[in-house]
């Protein structure tokens, strides 16, 4: 299965008003990075839903994953490219929080890193709530920035029948709520491995929202 389809919605996730502070500002996002690691780190030289996990892997930049098949300038999810192949792309490095496996798992779903297709796996920051532009040292070199939110599509139901309701809803005000993690841009290239520390990098104020991507 590919992880190239989006289901697109016309409402944006408030998620990220946490993170939207002035600069210079403590923050959630800044005390949490204290601890955040990285947990797991997968790529996929084809197109697969899944993401097999790797020792390490090397990050390009302006590019992704070394050998991933969403590595490139433009965009490579499938369903993007028909759109449009000239895009720039904006997923060339997927993130998920390794808390939302716990999260799900209460609910009766097995997920285990790379399962979703992300890249990096983390622990220990709130990813969905950090604003745009928000960089993220991982490791020693590599740095990337947060561009959006993923939107969950319904190939996530074929991996885990019911899975997608847990990861996609709205909030009591109504706003679309995406919780299958975030993407981002590769500034400066970089090898990570399970184990890296993370540390954030907040954009100077007025913070936007993360939106999808």
């Amino acid at each position: 299965m590919s992880t190239d389809t989006d289901t697109d919605t016309d409402t944006d996730t408030d998620a990220g008003a946490a993170a939207r502070t002035d600069a210079g500002t403590d923050t959630g996002a800044d005390a949490e990075a204290k601890t955040a690691a990285v947990v797991a780190v997968s790529s996929n030289g084809v197109y697969s839903f899944t993401k097999p996990n790797q020792e390490s892997i090397t990050l390009l930049a302006g590019l992704g994953v070394e050998g991933d098949v969403h590595a490139g300038v433009t965009v490579k999810h499938r369903s993007r490219v028909a759109k449009d192949p000239t895009v720039p792309n904006l997923r060339q490095v997927h993130l998920i929080h390794t808390e939302l496996f716990e999260e799900v798992a209460d609910a009766g779903f097995e997920v285990r890193p790379g399962d979703l297709g992300e890249n990096v796996t983390t622990r220990g920051i709130d990813l969905l709530g950090l604003p745009v532009g928000t960089r993220l040292h991982l490791g020693p070199e590599a740095v990337v920035e947060v561009t959006g939110l993923r939107n969950p599509c319904a190939q996530i139901d074929g991996f885990r029948h019911g899975l997608l309701k847990q990861v996609l809803g709205r909030g009591e005000d109504g706003q679309v709520v995406r919780k299958a993690g975030i993407m981002s841009i590769v500034l400066t290239g970089g090898e990570i491995r399970p184990g890296d520390t993370i540390r954030v990098e907040l954009p100077a104020g007025p913070h936007r929202r993360l939106e999808r991507v």
